[in-house]
């Protein structure tokens, strides 16, 4: 029987538990690869995530999204961003992003309180 992610709560009070600074370790190590943060930065393998949060999924400007996030009509927030970062392909089938996710509570946390600092 395979182990399951679903029944890990999420909710936007994860952000507030969660250390930015720490969060910044694990964009650095898991997600920078992929993805910038900065104002006009690049797009890359992932999309700029400047802004990202109450942005819908799907229309970054410059990236073009899978037919699967476009259609997945997320907006983001500490919720939904918690949820795709721990099982992107769980949360979005057909999602064009390769990562498994970030399955450590303290770490997606950590990682969500991070973006909400680091995109604005």
């Amino acid at each position: 029987m395979a182990a399951s992610t679903a029944a890990l709560p999420i909710s936007s009070a994860w952000a507030q538990s969660g250390d930015a600074s720490r969060g910044q370790r694990v964009f650095n190590t898991q997600c920078r690869a992929c993805h910038t943060l900065e104002k006009d930065g690049t797009q890359a393998t992932g999309p700029n995530l400047h802004n990202v949060f109450g942005r819908k999924a799907g229309n970054t400007p410059g990236y073009e999204s899978s037919d699967a996030m476009k259609a997945s009509n997320i907006v983001w927030d500490d919720t939904t961003m918690a949820e795709y970062s721990r099982d992107p392909k769980g949360k979005v089938p057909g999602t064009k992003m390769v990562f498994n996710g970030v399955k450590n509570a303290g770490q997606l946390a950590d990682l969500v309180a991070y973006l909400k600092e680091a995109t604005k």
